[in-house]
């Protein structure tokens, strides 16, 4: 049996930015370290939540870079290299693997509307392009495209597709993956509060937003799965499922920066197109922060 590139939580990182837009590098660092010191089992760089979509190729490259050179194999490196266009994503893995990345996470091309033999066709063209484990990424809500097991058990023969990050949020869909999958196929939650029953069904852990402010806690709830305590992980999912839930009262990664400001971190804004939450928004999140005693827990 093959070893996962990581089991537990991994953190999909914000990208932080200057008050002129640009990617915050220094800070950017603390965030690394941050991760790695309260236990983070790996890094996802320009995923989703670290705003890939409006980085510009270098700027993507040049993250992807940075993360891989400082994080230094202390823990995975899992490098956002997905895109809309095959030659563009191949271009980006080919990078990640020169700067040291350990993995690729690949989401499904989005706008294109591709048939699943096309998601076949895609992702293994990437996959004869680098030598370097890919996870898969399903995320229809964001992509407009499902891809479903069968293709999972279709692109599992390629010897570098090792696994999905599942986030349709249909927790039946698990099931049939392991049903079709070998045992070796990983199986990681995209969403946070469904980590817990994910992990009951034989998933490995999580890409996680919540680890962005509670990485030792979300390293925890993962832990006690994998230790077979689901009791205890159930608890744990329980305290902080409100603190989870907000996380998404609005676009992400609108409320996680938010959050990483209020905190104590300096996460900048999002890129256009993305505004700041609302008025209320903002308090409700605030408030919920204040709730968890976490409002200025890491202010320099």
């Amino acid at each position: 049996m093959s070893t996962p590139i990581f089991t537990g939580a991994g953190v999909a990182l914000i990208t932080p930015m200057n008050s002129d837009g640009s990617v915050n590098f220094d800070e950017l660092g603390r965030l690394l370290e941050f991760q790695i010191e309260n236990g983070t089992d790996a890094i996802i760089a320009c995923g989703t939540t670290g705003e890939a979509a409006t980085l510009s190729v270098e700027e993507h490259k040049a993250v992807l870079s940075y993360v891989a050179e400082k994080v230094n194999k202390r823990i995975p490196v899992i490098a956002g290299t997905g895109s809309n266009d095959t030659a563009t994503a191949i271009s980006l893995s080919k990078s990640a693997q020169k700067y040291g990345a350990d993995g690729l996470l690949s989401v499904t091309p989005y706008y294109n509307k591709t048939s699943q033999a096309g998601l076949v066709k895609h992702f293994t063209t990437i996959a004869d392009s680098v030598d370097l484990p890919i996870i898969l990424y399903n995320v229809p809500s964001r992509t407009g495209c499902n891809m479903q097991p069968k293709t999972y058990a279709e692109l599992e023969k390629h010897q570098n597709i090792v696994g999905v990050k599942e986030a349709n949020g249909d927790i039946s869909s698990v099931s049939l993956t392991r049903s079709l999958c070998s045992d070796d196929f990983a199986i990681y939650s995209g969403n946070d509060d469904q980590t817990v029953p994910f992990m009951s069904l034989g998933g490995k852990g999580v890409i996680s937003v919540f680890s962005n402010f509670c990485p030792k806690e979300m390293h925890e709830i993962c832990q006690a799965c994998l230790d077979n305590d689901f009791q205890r992980a159930a608890e744990m999912n329980f305290h902080f499922v409100e603190l989870m839930d907000i996380m998404f009262s609005d676009v992400n990664p609108i409320p996680v920066k938010t959050a990483m400001n209020l905190i104590g971190f300096n996460a900048g804004e999002c890129r256009l197109p993305l505004v700041p939450m609302s008025y209320s928004g903002y308090h409700d999140l605030k408030d919920c922060l204040a709730k968890y005693n976490l409002l200025d827990k890491y202010k320099k």
